[in-house]
């Protein structure tokens, strides 16, 4: 991996790994906390993930953002199956 990309890279997996573990405090701290509730977040993020003029940061930023809520709520759901 060239440097440009090595950043990007670790942008994207500090963002995501810092994502899951505020997801997962939210859910222990908030009883009332549902996959609907991220759902709906999820949602909002899909929408602000188009918005234009946006940089190379934020874009990463974002993207990262939605894979560990995406991540996230099919874990959840999985466990709820169980």
């Amino acid at each position: 991996m060239n440097s440009s990309v090595d950043w990007q890279a670790v942008k994207f997996d500090n963002v995501y790994e810092e994502e899951l573990r505020a997801l997962h405090r939210r859910r222990e701290s908030d009883p009332l906390c549902t996959v609907s509730d991220l759902e709906k977040v999820l949602k909002n993020l899909y929408i602000m993930e188009g918005a234009e003029g946006v940089g190379a940061v934020h874009a990463i930023s974002m993207a990262a953002t939605i894979a560990a809520h995406e991540h996230f709520i099919a874990q959840w759901k999985k466990e709820s199956k169980a």
